[in-house]
């Protein structure tokens, strides 16, 4: 447990860019396999996030993944982009 202080002051801010970044970092993490394992309904669930965020290079990626992938799999990762959006707003 952190038992620490922030110093608020000295904080920098996010770039607004940077939630575009790490949700386009996990589709690339989830298409490529570094886990071990390649799980396409991650990845396009990832790409489509990052591209409802701005990420424009997170559109073709999305595209690319969703050719390899059934009605049923994309779906699945729509359905799970939405349940991720619900909880974050």
């Amino acid at each position: 447990m952190f038992q620490g202080q922030i110093d608020f002051e000295a904080a920098m801010p996010i770039a607004e860019t940077a939630i575009q970044d790490v949700l386009f970092e996990r589709g690339l993490y989830w298409a490529s396999g570094r886990s071990g394992i390649v799980d396409l309904v991650a990845a396009h669930k990832w790409f489509n996030l990052a591209a409802l965020k701005g990420r424009v290079d997170a559109i073709p990626m999305r595209r690319e993944v969703a050719e390899m992938m059934s009605e049923v799999e994309i779906a699945a990762a729509q359905r799970d982009a939405r349940a991720w959006l619900s909880t974050v707003h």
